[in-house]
Protein backbone atom coordinates (compact mmCIF):
# COMPACT_ATOMS: atom_id res chain seq x y z
CA UNK A 1 0.00 0.00 0.00
CA UNK A 2 1.22 3.69 -0.75
CA UNK A 3 0.38 4.13 2.88
CA UNK A 4 3.15 2.04 4.02
CA UNK A 5 5.88 2.69 1.31
CA UNK A 6 8.88 5.06 1.86
CA UNK A 7 10.05 7.69 -0.42
CA UNK A 8 12.89 9.66 -1.25
CA UNK A 9 12.05 12.01 -4.46
CA UNK A 10 12.78 15.22 -5.39
CA UNK A 11 9.80 17.81 -5.41
CA UNK A 12 11.14 19.57 -8.40
CA UNK A 13 9.84 23.14 -7.86
CA UNK A 14 11.12 26.10 -10.25
CA UNK A 15 14.55 26.68 -10.87
CA UNK A 16 17.22 27.54 -8.45
CA UNK A 17 19.45 29.83 -10.50
CA UNK A 18 22.17 31.99 -9.96
CA UNK A 19 24.01 32.83 -13.33
CA UNK A 20 22.25 29.97 -15.15
CA UNK A 21 20.69 28.06 -13.53
CA UNK A 22 20.88 26.01 -10.12
CA UNK A 23 18.31 23.59 -10.42
CA UNK A 24 14.71 24.17 -12.72
CA UNK A 25 12.12 21.64 -11.99
CA UNK A 26 8.50 21.10 -11.76
CA UNK A 27 6.33 19.99 -8.82
CA UNK A 28 5.89 16.37 -9.01
CA UNK A 29 3.84 14.94 -6.49
CA UNK A 30 2.34 11.37 -4.58
CA UNK A 31 0.73 8.63 -5.17
CA UNK A 32 3.95 8.23 -7.30
CA UNK A 33 7.60 9.49 -6.73
CA UNK A 34 8.98 10.69 -9.65
CA UNK A 35 12.18 8.49 -9.89
CA UNK A 36 13.42 8.57 -13.02
CA UNK A 37 13.03 12.61 -13.70
CA UNK A 38 16.45 13.32 -15.23
CA UNK A 39 19.07 15.76 -13.85
CA UNK A 40 22.41 16.55 -14.85
CA UNK A 41 25.28 17.98 -12.57
CA UNK A 42 27.07 20.68 -14.66
CA UNK A 43 28.52 23.34 -14.16
CA UNK A 44 30.14 26.38 -16.45
CA UNK A 45 33.37 28.01 -15.64
CA UNK A 46 34.98 29.06 -12.50
CA UNK A 47 38.52 29.82 -11.56
CA UNK A 48 41.51 28.69 -9.80
CA UNK A 49 42.12 25.44 -9.66
CA UNK A 50 41.62 21.74 -10.50
CA UNK A 51 40.00 19.93 -13.35
CA UNK A 52 36.65 18.59 -12.83
CA UNK A 53 34.78 16.78 -16.13
CA UNK A 54 36.99 19.46 -17.79
CA UNK A 55 36.22 22.31 -15.95
CA UNK A 56 37.73 24.59 -13.72
CA UNK A 57 37.22 23.95 -10.48
CA UNK A 58 38.39 26.50 -7.34
CA UNK A 59 40.39 24.96 -5.29
CA UNK A 60 40.95 25.51 -1.15
CA UNK A 61 44.20 27.54 -2.02
CA UNK A 62 42.58 29.70 -4.88
CA UNK A 63 40.02 30.59 -2.32
CA UNK A 64 42.70 31.84 -0.04
CA UNK A 65 43.70 34.12 -2.68
CA UNK A 66 40.82 35.49 -3.11
CA UNK A 67 40.34 36.71 0.53
CA UNK A 68 43.12 37.85 0.45
CA UNK A 69 42.38 40.22 -2.25
CA UNK A 70 39.03 41.14 -1.10
CA UNK A 71 39.86 44.26 0.83
CA UNK A 72 40.06 45.46 -2.77
CA UNK A 73 43.54 46.81 -2.07
CA UNK A 74 46.82 45.86 -3.99
CA UNK A 75 48.85 42.70 -3.23
CA UNK A 76 52.03 42.16 -5.04
CA UNK A 77 52.53 38.70 -6.70
CA UNK A 78 55.41 38.28 -4.21
CA UNK A 79 53.17 38.40 -1.00
CA UNK A 80 50.18 36.90 -2.51
CA UNK A 81 52.27 33.79 -3.62
CA UNK A 82 53.68 33.78 -0.03
CA UNK A 83 50.67 34.18 1.68
CA UNK A 84 48.66 31.15 -0.02
CA UNK A 85 51.56 28.87 -0.80
CA UNK A 86 51.98 29.36 -4.25
CA UNK A 87 54.67 29.93 -6.70
CA UNK A 88 54.13 33.12 -8.56
CA UNK A 89 53.45 31.67 -11.76
CA UNK A 90 50.65 29.78 -10.40
CA UNK A 91 49.04 33.42 -8.58
CA UNK A 92 48.99 34.60 -12.19
CA UNK A 93 47.05 31.50 -13.64
CA UNK A 94 44.47 31.23 -11.23
CA UNK A 95 43.85 35.07 -11.45
CA UNK A 96 43.45 34.78 -15.09
CA UNK A 97 41.04 32.42 -14.25
CA UNK A 98 39.24 34.43 -12.00
CA UNK A 99 39.33 37.43 -14.86
CA UNK A 100 37.66 34.60 -17.50
CA UNK A 101 35.33 33.90 -15.06
CA UNK A 102 34.21 37.23 -15.03
CA UNK A 103 35.80 39.08 -11.68
CA UNK A 104 37.62 42.69 -12.71
CA UNK A 105 40.86 42.31 -12.14
CA UNK A 106 43.33 45.20 -11.98
CA UNK A 107 47.20 44.96 -12.52
CA UNK A 108 49.76 47.75 -11.64
CA UNK A 109 53.31 47.40 -12.79
CA UNK A 110 55.28 48.04 -8.89
CA UNK A 111 51.77 47.62 -6.58
CA UNK A 112 50.43 44.26 -7.99
CA UNK A 113 46.79 42.86 -8.23
CA UNK A 114 43.76 44.50 -6.63
CA UNK A 115 39.97 43.06 -7.40
CA UNK A 116 37.73 45.41 -8.47
CA UNK A 117 34.28 45.36 -6.88
CA UNK A 118 35.93 42.72 -4.83
CA UNK A 119 33.46 40.17 -2.97
CA UNK A 120 32.01 40.30 0.30
CA UNK A 121 31.95 36.54 1.00
CA UNK A 122 29.69 35.01 3.42
CA UNK A 123 30.62 34.84 7.10
CA UNK A 124 28.54 32.52 8.88
CA UNK A 125 29.11 35.23 12.26
CA UNK A 126 28.03 37.71 10.49
CA UNK A 127 24.68 36.19 9.45
CA UNK A 128 24.04 34.56 12.75
CA UNK A 129 24.71 38.13 14.04
CA UNK A 130 21.82 39.91 12.00
CA UNK A 131 19.28 36.87 12.48
CA UNK A 132 19.58 37.26 16.33
CA UNK A 133 18.80 41.18 15.71
CA UNK A 134 15.82 40.21 13.18
CA UNK A 135 14.79 38.47 16.31
CA UNK A 136 14.77 41.58 18.78
CA UNK A 137 12.62 43.12 15.72
CA UNK A 138 10.45 40.29 15.49
CA UNK A 139 9.97 38.87 19.47
CA UNK A 140 12.21 35.98 18.97
CA UNK A 141 15.20 34.47 16.85
CA UNK A 142 14.41 32.23 14.15
CA UNK A 143 15.52 28.63 15.02
CA UNK A 144 18.30 28.02 12.33
CA UNK A 145 22.13 27.79 12.31
CA UNK A 146 23.88 28.37 9.94
CA UNK A 147 27.30 27.38 8.72
CA UNK A 148 29.20 28.51 5.33
CA UNK A 149 31.75 26.39 3.15
CA UNK A 150 33.59 27.58 0.67
CA UNK A 151 32.90 24.68 -1.89
CA UNK A 152 30.50 22.11 -2.09
CA UNK A 153 29.04 19.71 -4.42
CA UNK A 154 25.66 20.95 -3.17
CA UNK A 155 24.12 22.31 0.01
CA UNK A 156 21.02 20.35 -0.77
CA UNK A 157 22.74 17.21 -0.99
CA UNK A 158 24.86 17.58 1.85
CA UNK A 159 22.08 17.82 4.55
CA UNK A 160 20.15 15.43 2.78
CA UNK A 161 23.41 13.18 3.61
CA UNK A 162 23.63 14.71 6.83
CA UNK A 163 19.90 13.89 7.58
CA UNK A 164 20.83 9.78 7.89
CA UNK A 165 23.21 10.66 10.68
CA UNK A 166 21.34 13.33 12.36
CA UNK A 167 18.27 15.81 12.75
CA UNK A 168 19.05 18.50 10.10
CA UNK A 169 15.94 21.02 11.24
CA UNK A 170 16.65 24.34 11.39
CA UNK A 171 19.90 23.67 9.50
CA UNK A 172 20.89 26.24 6.89
CA UNK A 173 24.06 25.56 4.86
CA UNK A 174 25.45 28.27 2.39
CA UNK A 175 28.37 27.58 0.11
CA UNK A 176 30.37 30.31 -2.36
CA UNK A 177 30.53 27.83 -5.00
CA UNK A 178 28.67 24.10 -5.96
CA UNK A 179 30.60 21.60 -7.96
CA UNK A 180 27.56 19.56 -8.44
CA UNK A 181 24.76 21.97 -8.88
CA UNK A 182 21.45 19.79 -10.41
CA UNK A 183 19.99 20.95 -13.32
CA UNK A 184 16.56 19.71 -15.37
CA UNK A 185 17.10 18.05 -19.44
CA UNK A 186 21.36 19.04 -19.13
CA UNK A 187 20.86 22.41 -18.52
CA UNK A 188 23.93 23.93 -16.95
CA UNK A 189 24.55 26.35 -14.30
CA UNK A 190 27.17 28.96 -13.86
CA UNK A 191 27.83 30.78 -10.73
CA UNK A 192 29.60 33.86 -9.47
CA UNK A 193 31.95 33.56 -6.24
CA UNK A 194 30.59 36.20 -4.50
CA UNK A 195 27.56 37.07 -7.12
CA UNK A 196 25.55 34.53 -5.88
CA UNK A 197 23.61 33.44 -3.31
CA UNK A 198 22.85 29.39 -2.98
CA UNK A 199 21.88 27.77 0.10
CA UNK A 200 19.66 24.99 1.61
CA UNK A 201 17.64 24.62 4.96
CA UNK A 202 16.59 21.68 6.73
CA UNK A 203 13.41 21.00 8.08
CA UNK A 204 11.18 18.65 9.40
CA UNK A 205 7.44 18.31 9.46
CA UNK A 206 5.06 15.45 11.30
CA UNK A 207 3.23 15.29 8.13
CA UNK A 208 4.18 13.07 4.86
CA UNK A 209 4.43 14.01 1.72
CA UNK A 210 0.54 14.82 0.46
CA UNK A 211 0.75 17.60 2.80
CA UNK A 212 3.83 19.15 1.41
CA UNK A 213 2.41 19.66 -2.37
CA UNK A 214 2.48 23.33 -1.58
CA UNK A 215 5.39 23.71 -0.16
CA UNK A 216 7.66 24.94 -2.52
CA UNK A 217 5.11 27.80 -3.39
CA UNK A 218 5.09 28.61 0.31
CA UNK A 219 8.79 29.11 0.64
CA UNK A 220 8.92 31.52 -2.93
CA UNK A 221 6.39 33.60 -0.64
CA UNK A 222 8.91 33.82 2.15
CA UNK A 223 11.69 34.34 -0.55
CA UNK A 224 9.61 37.70 -1.73
CA UNK A 225 8.99 38.57 1.85
CA UNK A 226 12.40 38.46 2.68
CA UNK A 227 14.02 40.51 -0.70
CA UNK A 228 10.66 43.26 -0.05
CA UNK A 229 11.92 43.87 3.57
CA UNK A 230 15.83 44.67 2.48
CA UNK A 231 14.29 47.06 -0.22
CA UNK A 232 14.18 44.75 -3.57
CA UNK A 233 11.16 45.98 -4.88
CA UNK A 234 8.64 44.40 -8.21
CA UNK A 235 10.09 40.36 -7.42
CA UNK A 236 7.38 38.48 -8.27
CA UNK A 237 6.95 34.71 -8.57
CA UNK A 238 6.40 32.40 -12.00
CA UNK A 239 4.45 29.11 -10.98
CA UNK A 240 5.70 26.37 -10.22
CA UNK A 241 8.55 28.42 -8.23
CA UNK A 242 10.74 30.78 -10.39
CA UNK A 243 11.79 33.92 -8.45
CA UNK A 244 11.76 36.76 -11.40
CA UNK A 245 11.57 40.75 -12.09
CA UNK A 246 9.84 42.20 -15.48
CA UNK A 247 10.15 38.09 -16.36
CA UNK A 248 13.69 38.19 -16.09
CA UNK A 249 14.97 35.02 -14.04
CA UNK A 250 16.70 36.35 -10.81
CA UNK A 251 16.46 32.78 -8.79
CA UNK A 252 14.56 29.42 -7.93
CA UNK A 253 13.74 26.80 -5.35
CA UNK A 254 14.25 23.43 -4.89
CA UNK A 255 11.96 20.89 -2.54
CA UNK A 256 13.95 17.61 -1.77
CA UNK A 257 11.93 15.05 0.74
CA UNK A 258 12.57 11.93 2.44
CA UNK A 259 10.40 9.99 4.73
CA UNK A 260 7.22 7.79 4.92
CA UNK A 261 4.44 8.81 2.97
CA UNK A 262 1.85 9.41 5.77
CA UNK A 263 4.88 11.57 7.77
CA UNK A 264 7.20 11.96 9.57
CA UNK A 265 8.93 13.80 6.72
CA UNK A 266 12.30 15.85 6.54
CA UNK A 267 12.62 18.07 3.61
CA UNK A 268 15.82 20.73 2.27
CA UNK A 269 14.59 23.64 0.77
CA UNK A 270 17.59 25.03 -1.75
CA UNK A 271 17.24 28.67 -2.62
CA UNK A 272 19.40 30.17 -5.35
CA UNK A 273 19.73 33.77 -6.19
CA UNK A 274 21.68 35.96 -8.74
CA UNK A 275 23.20 38.98 -6.77
CA UNK A 276 26.14 40.35 -9.26
CA UNK A 277 26.29 38.66 -12.84
CA UNK A 278 29.53 40.46 -14.51
CA UNK A 279 28.40 41.26 -18.46
CA UNK A 280 30.88 38.33 -19.50
CA UNK A 281 28.98 35.94 -17.44
CA UNK A 282 25.64 37.46 -18.79
CA UNK A 283 26.60 37.05 -22.57
CA UNK A 284 27.07 33.41 -21.87
CA UNK A 285 23.94 32.86 -21.01
CA UNK A 286 20.83 31.59 -23.46
CA UNK A 287 18.00 32.93 -21.01
CA UNK A 288 16.98 36.31 -20.00
CA UNK A 289 18.19 36.71 -16.58
CA UNK A 290 18.62 39.30 -13.92
CA UNK A 291 20.17 39.97 -10.48
CA UNK A 292 19.64 42.18 -7.33
CA UNK A 293 22.45 44.75 -8.34
CA UNK A 294 20.60 45.91 -11.21
CA UNK A 295 17.19 45.77 -8.97
CA UNK A 296 18.79 47.67 -6.87
CA UNK A 297 19.97 50.60 -8.94
CA UNK A 298 23.24 52.15 -9.46
CA UNK A 299 23.33 54.48 -7.22
CA UNK A 300 22.69 51.56 -4.17
CA UNK A 301 25.41 49.99 -2.49
CA UNK A 302 26.29 46.99 -2.85
CA UNK A 303 24.38 43.98 -1.93
CA UNK A 304 24.79 42.65 1.55
CA UNK A 305 24.72 38.57 1.11
CA UNK A 306 24.85 38.14 5.04
CA UNK A 307 21.75 40.43 5.46
CA UNK A 308 20.21 39.43 2.82
CA UNK A 309 20.76 35.65 3.63
CA UNK A 310 20.03 36.41 6.98
CA UNK A 311 16.52 37.73 6.38
CA UNK A 312 16.02 35.31 4.02
CA UNK A 313 16.35 32.37 6.56
CA UNK A 314 14.52 34.21 8.96
CA UNK A 315 11.59 34.84 6.43
CA UNK A 316 11.22 31.59 5.50
CA UNK A 317 11.46 29.56 9.00
CA UNK A 318 8.28 31.95 9.79
CA UNK A 319 6.49 30.50 6.82
CA UNK A 320 8.15 26.96 7.18
CA UNK A 321 6.73 27.37 11.28
CA UNK A 322 3.08 28.33 9.50
CA UNK A 323 2.92 25.80 6.65
CA UNK A 324 3.77 23.25 9.64
CA UNK A 325 0.24 23.97 11.39
CA UNK A 326 -2.01 25.42 8.33
CA UNK A 327 -0.77 23.86 5.01
CA UNK A 328 -0.66 25.90 2.26
CA UNK A 329 -4.22 27.32 2.24
CA UNK A 330 -2.92 30.40 4.22
CA UNK A 331 -0.49 31.40 1.53
CA UNK A 332 -2.51 30.58 -1.87
CA UNK A 333 -3.79 33.99 -1.80
CA UNK A 334 -1.03 35.95 -1.11
CA UNK A 335 1.21 33.55 -3.90
CA UNK A 336 -1.45 34.14 -6.24
CA UNK A 337 -1.40 38.20 -5.58
CA UNK A 338 2.70 37.67 -6.60
CA UNK A 339 2.02 35.45 -9.46
CA UNK A 340 3.44 37.49 -12.43
CA UNK A 341 1.39 35.16 -14.67
CA UNK A 342 -1.92 35.31 -13.07
CA UNK A 343 -4.56 36.26 -15.45
CA UNK A 344 -2.60 35.86 -18.38
CA UNK A 345 -2.70 33.84 -21.43
CA UNK A 346 -0.06 30.76 -20.75
CA UNK A 347 1.36 28.23 -23.11
CA UNK A 348 1.94 25.33 -20.78
CA UNK A 349 4.66 22.91 -21.78
CA UNK A 350 4.27 19.22 -20.21
CA UNK A 351 6.84 16.93 -19.01
CA UNK A 352 5.70 14.72 -21.82
CA UNK A 353 5.88 17.17 -24.48
CA UNK A 354 2.11 17.79 -24.88
CA UNK A 355 1.44 21.63 -25.11
CA UNK A 356 -1.62 23.15 -23.04
CA UNK A 357 -3.04 26.82 -23.93
CA UNK A 358 -5.55 28.77 -21.27
CA UNK A 359 -5.88 31.59 -18.56
CA UNK A 360 -4.28 31.26 -15.13
CA UNK A 361 -6.86 31.19 -12.95
CA UNK A 362 -4.85 30.79 -9.86
CA UNK A 363 -3.32 27.55 -7.90
CA UNK A 364 -5.36 25.50 -5.67
CA UNK A 365 -5.06 24.32 -2.01
CA UNK A 366 -2.43 22.08 -3.06
CA UNK A 367 -0.20 24.72 -4.99
CA UNK A 368 -1.37 23.08 -8.51
CA UNK A 369 -1.72 25.65 -11.43
CA UNK A 370 -5.01 25.93 -12.34
CA UNK A 371 -6.03 26.69 -16.17
CA UNK A 372 -9.25 28.07 -17.09
CA UNK A 373 -10.09 28.03 -21.14
CA UNK A 374 -13.93 28.86 -21.12
CA UNK A 375 -15.83 27.96 -18.37
CA UNK A 376 -13.65 24.66 -18.28
CA UNK A 377 -10.98 24.35 -15.58
CA UNK A 378 -8.12 22.16 -15.67
CA UNK A 379 -5.61 21.62 -12.76
CA UNK A 380 -1.44 20.88 -13.45
CA UNK A 381 0.88 19.45 -11.23
CA UNK A 382 3.91 20.26 -13.07
CA UNK A 383 4.93 21.92 -16.58
CA UNK A 384 7.00 25.05 -17.57
CA UNK A 385 4.77 28.15 -18.01
CA UNK A 386 5.23 31.01 -20.48
CA UNK A 387 3.30 33.56 -21.89
CA UNK A 388 1.06 33.09 -24.83
CA UNK A 389 1.37 35.58 -27.78
CA UNK A 390 -1.98 36.85 -29.24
Amino acid sequence: MWGQRRFSFVARIGSRRTAHEKVVSDPIFPPLPDADAPFAAGLRVTFGGVRHHGLLVLTPLGFSLLRHLADGTFHSGEDLAASVGLTRARVSQVLKDAEASGLALERVKGLGYRLLEAPRFLDAKAVGARLIGIGKEQGGPAPVVIEVVDQVDSTSSELMRRSQRKDIHGMALAAEWQTAGRGRRGRTWTAVVGGSLTFSLGWRFEQGAGFLAGLSLAAGVGVVRALEAEGFTGVALKWPNDIIHRHLKLGGILIELNGDALGPSTTVIGIGLNVRLPEAVRKDIDSPVTDLTKIAGKKSSLVDRNRLLARLLSELATVLEQYSNEGFAPFAAEWQHRHAYQGKPVRLLLPDGAVVHGKVAGVDASGALVLADGPRRARFLSGEISLRRA
